[in-house]
């Protein structure tokens, strides 16, 4: 058993590496892309569970990043569950490295009960809704120079996150809104004499995002191995803007929009209680401009989730 579980491994490490050579953003959202839905509606005794998890990404210009995340969450009640995330990123890339602690995400989320949201497969609708805090100011430099945000660990601003899920038979279907509440601190200003590839970004002011995500799961007969391929629609609501050399408030032509994410992810049950995730995601449609620094070439991603 421990030699096919390293063999799937292996295999889809290997399918996911070989995809680099394709351009693209991936699923790289502010926050709301990698957030679940904070219940174990078929397992009774079970009312918490820790996600450790790590993504690899490259971003514009050739910047790698590499991402942590830890997750502990909590069901309080059969339809209220509360979750707290921590994350951390190192950059590296011509600027230099630079890592640092990133954000502090708090959610709750309420289960709409029915007689049938216990079985699965049924109906059942949840809200979501909380803060993402950030823990740096979005201006980390190297020998007091400061870096564009494609280097920063956390976009910078206090974000209020909401949302809807509906779960159907195999379907989980999921919309919300995530809106920045204050701006960052950032103070890169692009300088041609060195580079022009990355947006001017001093005090900048990033708009909200409304996002949809389709996900469809798939169970082998064993139901060691599902898959979830889904879809993740996400739509800028304005063009962002930022302060310039003159003390000015100017906008990014074509940083709103629309940007569409592709992403599967394949879960392996190791046991009754813990799983291992890999993910591999790329767009189909993306923004002109996404000054913020989420741009990704490719994203791939591991985790370990334990539920007790």
């Amino acid at each position: 058993m421990k030699t096919t579980k390293l063999k799937f491994i292996t295999f889809f490490l290997f399918i996911s590496v070989s995809y680099t050579n394709s351009f693209a953003q991936g699923c790289s959202d502010a926050g709301f892309c990698s957030l679940g839905k904070g219940f174990n509606p078929h397992e009774a005794n079970i009312k918490n569970s820790v996600d450790l998890g790590v993504v690899y990404g490259i971003a514009e210009e050739g910047v790698t990043v590499f991402s942590q995340y830890l997750t502990y969450t909590r069901e309080l009640t059969d339809q209220f569950a509360i979750s707290t995330k921590l994350t951390s990123a190192i950059a590296n890339g011509d600027f230099g490295t630079r890592g640092n602690i990133g954000d502090l995400f708090l959610t709750g989320n309420y289960k709409f009960k029915n007689k049938f949201s216990n079985l699965e497969g049924s109906k059942t609708w949840s809200l979501l809704f909380g803060f993402k805090i950030p823990l740096t100011n979005s201006n980390d430099k190297i020998n007091t120079v400061s870096l564009p945000m494609a280097y920063q660990a956390s976009l910078g601003t206090f974000d209020f996150i909401g949302g809807v899920n509906l779960t159907y038979k195999k379907w989980d279907f999921n919309t919300a809104v995530q809106i920045p509440l204050s701006d960052n601190k950032n103070s890169y200003i692009s300088n041609p004499l060195i580079t022009d590839k990355f947006a001017t970004t001093n005090l900048f002011e990033r708009k909200s995002d409304v996002l949809f995500r389709t996900t469809y799961k798939v169970k082998t007969t064993n139901e060691k191995f599902t898959f979830k391929p889904n879809l993740l629609f996400i739509y800028h609501l304005g063009e962002d803007n930022f302060t310039n050399i003159f003390g000015q408030r100017e906008t990014i032509v074509g940083s709103d929009g629309l940007t569409i994410n592709g992403n599967l992810i394949v879960s392996y049950k190791l046991n009754k209680k813990s799983y291992l995730e890999t993910s591999i995601a790329s767009p189909f449609v993306v923004r002109k401009e996404r000054p913020d620094g989420l741009t990704r070439v490719l994203t791939l991603g591991l985790s370990y989730k334990v539920n007790f």
